[in-house]
């Protein structure tokens, strides 16, 4: 499971130092792709087996299925993070993402997303007050 936020630094050759939160979890394997709002999803090999099952079992048929399928997808790169616990983001994925030097790195349950610090900031901002002022169920059943 991946909680919490952290910031590490993007070196001169692309890679970053995973968590060491993270590490267990992702040291057989990780999966990188495009996430939503512009920030890089990070999945276990693992995990992202059973994403992509989820996702192959969408109506090819469906348009938005396709398109849905094409963003996640042909981003993703797979990836085995080297001894000092660094995998490569490359640049496909940093352009996307907007990533420079400083990154967030968060938890969101069963993936890690990689965010620019000031785009994760922005988001954040936004996002924070609509979180705490909520007033209506998002998640049936979760209050």
């Amino acid at each position: 499971m991946f909680l919490g936020t952290y910031a590490p630094k993007l070196d001169e050759k692309g890679r970053i130092i995973l968590p060491a939160k993270f590490r267990d979890e992702l040291a057989a394997g990780v999966v990188i792709t495009r996430g939503q709002e512009h920030c890089l999803y990070v999945y276990s090999s693992r995990e992202f087996e059973r994403v992509l099952e989820k996702v192959s079992q969408g109506p090819v048929t469906d348009k938005a299925t396709r398109d849905y399928q094409r963003g996640l997808l042909s981003g993703a790169i797979q990836e085995l993070p080297d001894k000092q616990n660094r995998v490569t983001l490359p640049v496909i994925l940093r352009e996307y993402a907007g990533l420079d030097r400083e990154l967030t790195v968060i938890g969101a349950g069963n993936r890690a997303e990689i965010w620019d610090t000031d785009a994760w900031n922005t988001y954040y901002g936004e996002a924070e007050s609509k979180y705490a002022n909520r007033t209506e169920e998002v998640i049936p059943g979760l209050f």
